[in-house]
């Protein structure tokens, strides 16, 4: 009796909860909800990710079109790429060492990587939740600008250690 009172609570639960995103009609019929005929043989629109970019060039134009939207969009993002061209010119013009060079050019692009993985899901947050407001939206966001946050600071650091000796030295 009892496990009969848990089974069809739970079926109610299941029934009332509607996905976010739509399965395929495909799915649909398998799980036994109404499919329309039309439906049942119409194709399913999205191609899957490696019928998109037929070839490595495609892939390149598709990452480039990214970090050009990034640059155009996102103030945060052009203010990271000021700050590392700024920062690896310094360090070319100071001769630093190759590995300190390499640390700091790491350093900024890891900065810049976290800036576009934050401007990526904030997309899919907005398309996700739309003009709503829902907490687990701002802080799915508010975690993701927190790990920008963190990474600009460590990269503040690696720089001040790495290029203010000698631009000390070179003012002294």
């Amino acid at each position: 009796m009892e496990s009969n009172l848990k089974m069809s609570q739970s079926s109610k639960v299941k029934a009332s909860v509607t996905p976010l995103f739509p399965a395929p009609s495909s799915l649909r019929a398998s799980h036994g909800a109404k499919v329309s005929l039309a439906e049942a043989k119409a194709p399913v629109k999205r191609q899957f990710a490696w019928h998109v970019a037929p070839n490595l060039f495609t892939s390149f134009k598709y990452a480039w079109a990214g970090v050009r939207y990034a640059f155009m969009t996102q103030r945060n993002f052009r203010i990271h790429s000021a700050i590392a061209v700024l920062a690896v010119s310094l360090g070319f013009f100071l001769r630093v060492a190759a590995v300190e060079m390499g640390v700091v050019t790491l350093t900024c692009a890891l900065v810049m990587v976290l800036e576009l993985l934050n401007t990526a899901l904030e997309s899919v947050v907005d398309l996700t939740v739309g003009h709503a407001y829902h907490e687990l939206a701002k802080i799915a966001k508010d975690c993701a600008a927190g790990a920008v946050l963190i990474a600009a600071i460590a990269a503040v650091f690696v720089a001040s250690y790495i290029l203010l000796p000698p631009l000390w030295a070179l003012i002294l």
